[in-house]
């Protein structure tokens, strides 16, 4: 029997990461669609993204992602510390969200600092590494071409 969460039903034994895929979509009563991207950055259960990384990841994409798109709800780390779930509002083609990562990508590995990253605006400010989060995101870029590729 299916379970609730989408996630828990992908064999995470078959997928070759990195990788984007739509992991959801939701029609919503008033006609509004939604949809959560699965943005893997390890291999599940080989590897993972350090926590002070996924931090600085998480608030540098999710800040600069949105001068490159308006649809973009949230970007959210995975507690496997293995990806992030992009929220988009709307369908797109996959290219065009392969293009979306790509460019918040650039972003953090262009980035001067980690945005927020202070005791005002961050529950952890401590626990941030501007550097870990771009070496992730120029690795992440230099296996874009694998992307679409959800499985070997």
């Amino acid at each position: 029997m299916p379970m609730n969460v989408e996630s828990f039903n992908l064999d995470h034994r078959t997928v070759a990461a990195p990788y984007v895929r739509v992991a959801d979509t939701k029609r919503l009563p008033h006609g509004d669609v939604l949809t959560k991207y699965d943005v893997r950055f390890c291999q599940p259960n080989v590897n993972h993204l350090e926590m002070p990384v996924v931090h600085s990841l998480e608030h540098t994409f999710a800040e600069h992602v949105r001068n490159h798109s308006d649809d973009v709800i949230d970007f959210s780390p995975m507690g496997c510390q293995t990806g992030f779930y992009l929220l988009l509002a709307g369908e797109h083609p996959l290219e065009e969200v392969l293009d979306l990562v790509a460019a918040g990508l650039q972003d953090v590995v262009d980035a001067t600092e980690v945005p927020a990253a202070n005791e005002v605006q961050c529950g952890w400010a401590a626990s941030h590494t501007l550097g870990g989060a771009k070496e992730a995101a120029r690795v992440m870029l230099a296996r874009r071409d694998e992307w679409a590729q959800v499985t070997a």
